[in-house]
């Protein structure tokens, strides 16, 4: 499949040549798979600050209708534990700098840590349409809802 949309990508650590570059695990998979660009095994303790893995890699979008997630792997996180220390990463389309990924590990205190390798794929990023709208401020708004303001659980 020809992709009409192309981003540079900066290889940051040459291992990846050896390790597979960030790629599509399937011909219909949705985000890139990112490695863990580190030097030795980490042991992940349970419910500690966030462990910052270098993804070896910094891509350049520079589209502004278009932002990179950074998210967790589903079945690294359902398996092991392993998801991302502030849930999703937002990569604006200006940045040109590395990708990090912050590893946590969600299992309970007392269990045994996670152990992530060189080259594990441990998160993925995912490329979005992005909408920049301008605001306009108003008193009232010019329509009603059916819901209107109801809040958190406001419809069943």
């Amino acid at each position: 499949m020809d992709d009409l949309i192309q981003f540079e990508m900066k290889v940051l650590d040459a291992r990846l040549h050896e390790w597979g570059l960030p790629a599509y695990g399937s011909e219909l998979a949705a985000g890139i798979d990112l490695r863990a660009c580190i030097d030795a095994p980490v042991a992940v303790a349970p419910q500690a600050p966030a462990v910052m893995v270098s993804s070896g890699v910094a891509i350049l979008i520079r589209r502004p209708d278009v932002a990179a997630f950074i998210v967790p792997r589903s079945g690294l996180g359902a398996r092991s534990g392993i998801i991302l220390g502030q849930s999703i990463g937002t990569i604006d389309p200006d940045y040109s700098g590395p990708w990090i990924i912050p590893v946590i590990n969600r299992n309970a205190p007392g269990t045994p840590p996670v152990t992530i390798k060189p080259g594990d794929r441990i998160a993925q990023a995912v490329f979005v349409p992005i909408l920049r709208p301008r605001f306009k401020v108003v008193d009232d708004f010019s329509a009603t809802t059916a819901r209107g303001a109801g809040g958190f659980g406001s419809t069943g």
